[in-house]
């Protein structure tokens, strides 16, 4: 079975549905997380028959689990399971200092760290939030390889130089591997535009699809200097010769944490605002992108509201999240993308037909203020979910956080996709999460006992879990000593041989049961 949700999530067999993906996980949560959100959907959902409501309640901080890594961490941890111990694994974790470490899953222990380079003070950048300013995008692994793929901004001269380096790390030991690092700003510098790494910021996942590894860049918190929302395609079986999409105008900067995602055949990106009123250039979008990247221009392959010139004079990015791959099979359209913005809407899209300029299936405002980081979306047995960080408007009562009252509560959103032709979206439930945390989600196999879990990342900085169908609590945070430390915005945890990990600053926390 573990073989089979390989092939699916890898693109070897025809897409698969969420059902599809994530029933047929290994016991225990113990398969391989290797990239964002747990696959190249996005979608966020873990399988672990395990665990239920009722376990659920045990989770608690494992301290005798020590893994130590330097600096802020605002990159999802991974996770390779071994094949010769059934439970057991390794976990990688990358953090502003630019340092990538190893550790063994159970224990904490350091099996290998590397320092690829020096981090850019926040002082020699032109804008941004982040100091210093390391590896920001959540690697990917190609387990077959074994290798580790990430952006590294790095300087060798204390900031005066600014370097987006793409490293190719062994898996067995952090080395890095002949041709690598790719300088992507040396390497793509005979195009149009140029490439600026000191104004570029790499916040978005990368992927791995047909044996290219694929970036998205945007620009620094500020929105400063003459960046551009780009794509870059990295061969690895000729690493010297990328292949780069670029924004036709300044900004849209594709920067959500879930970056590149694909249903086995494309690649998909959103995008942010750019600085062109005159006519749409690749900002407030969703793209498609068939491998290399090869963008076609054609209103199939992209999307943008109606609206798209108000959303630029807003500062109202589409790309506030990136693309959730959906399949709804007794909708029409049934393969279906999700993407939320900063204008609190949730718009549907055909991923066969993106439909160009106001080309949405159908779309809806669920939020009082602006959606960003990464949403997750599941099934139930009482329909088809998206859960996201926001305040949510529409609120049931009982939902919204507060007992008997609705509205405008709750930092947590859950929305029902409900089947037709065209699907319709409903606000299903709200509730408080404490903080700024990107949702993911836990089932037994499928179906029953969904769990959302997200972090109270820089608010109470705990974990939390709620049902799936209604919000109800499940898991409040915990004891005492379930304080996790500082979570950085819009960081998600993962499960994994049956524990959810979760990184914080300095360290990645391990919750057992």
């Amino acid at each position: 079975m573990a073989g089979i949700v390989a092939l699916c999530m890898w693109g070897i067999i025809p897409p698969c549905s969420l059902k599809d993906a994530h029933a047929k996980g290994s016991a225990n949560g113990s398969a391989s997380v290797l990239e964002y959100h747990n696959g190249p959907r996005r979608d966020g959902v873990y399988a672990d028959p395990t665990l239920t409501g009722t376990s659920a309640r045990s989770f608690h901080i494992d301290h005798a689990f020590r893994a130590r890594i330097e600096g802020a961490v605002y990159a999802q941890v991974l996770y390779v399971a071994r094949g010769d111990k059934k439970g057991q694994g390794v976990i990688i974790a990358a953090s502003e200092e630019d340092v990538v470490a190893a550790f063994d899953a159970a224990t904490g222990r350091t099996l290998w760290k590397r320092r690829l380079g020096a981090p850019v003070p926040l002082s020699r950048l032109p804008c941004g939030d982040i100091n210093p300013l390391g590896i920001t995008g959540t690697p990917v692994i190609d387990k077959n390889s074994r290798t580790i793929f990430l952006d590294a901004m790095t300087t060798p001269d204390g900031g005066r130089t600014k370097r987006h380096l793409v490293f190719a790390l062994s898996l067995a030991d952090g080395l890095t591997l002949k041709g690598w690092p790719v300088d992507v700003a040396a390497r793509i510098r005979r195009g149009w535009p140029p490439f600026d790494s000191g104004v570029q910021n790499q916040r978005g996942a990368l992927a791995f699809f047909k044996g290219t590894v694929y970036v998205p860049y945007g620009g620094h918190f500020g929105d400063c200097g003459s960046y551009r929302g780009w794509l870059v395609g990295i061969p690895v079986a000729d690493p010297a010769r990328p292949l780069a999409w670029a924004a036709g105008s300044p900004a849209g900067g594709s920067w959500a944490p879930g970056g590149a995602a694909s249903d086995g055949r494309d690649i998909f990106i959103s995008t942010g605002n750019t600085g062109n009123p005159i006519r749409w250039s690749g900002g407030e979008a969703v793209l498609r992108f068939k491998p290399g990247p090869v963008f076609s221009g054609k209103p199939a392959d992209y999307f943008a509201p109606a609206d798209w010139r108000r959303l630029d004079e807003r500062d109202a990015d589409l790309g506030g999240t990136g693309p959730i791959i959906l399949d709804l099979p007794r909708s029409r359209p049934s393969r279906l993308i999700v993407v939320l913005g900063k204008d609190g809407k949730i718009y549907l899209l055909d991923r066969d037909n993106l439909g160009g300029v106001g080309g949405q299936v159908a779309a809806a405002r669920v939020a009082a203020s602006a959606i960003i980081g990464s949403g997750a979306a599941y099934e139930t047995a009482r329909g088809t979910y998206v859960v996201f960080s926001g305040k949510g408007i529409h609120c049931p009562p009982g939902r919204s956080g507060r007992s008997g009252r609705s509205g405008r509560m709750g930092d947590l959103v859950a929305v029902r996709i409900v089947p037709g032709a065209p699907p319709s979206i409903e606000t299903a439930w709200c509730a408080r999460q404490h903080g700024r945390g990107s949702p993911m989600v836990t089932t037994t196999n499928g179906h029953p006992d969904v769990i959302v879990w997200s972090v109270g990342a820089e608010g109470d900085n705990r974990l939390h879990g709620f049902d799936g169908d209604t919000g109800r609590v499940v898991y409040s945070g915990g004891g005492r000593g379930d304080f996790i430390g500082r979570v950085r915005r819009y960081q998600t945890p993962i499960l994994a041989g049956g524990r959810i990990y979760i990184a914080a600053d300095g360290k990645v926390v391990a919750f057992t049961r």
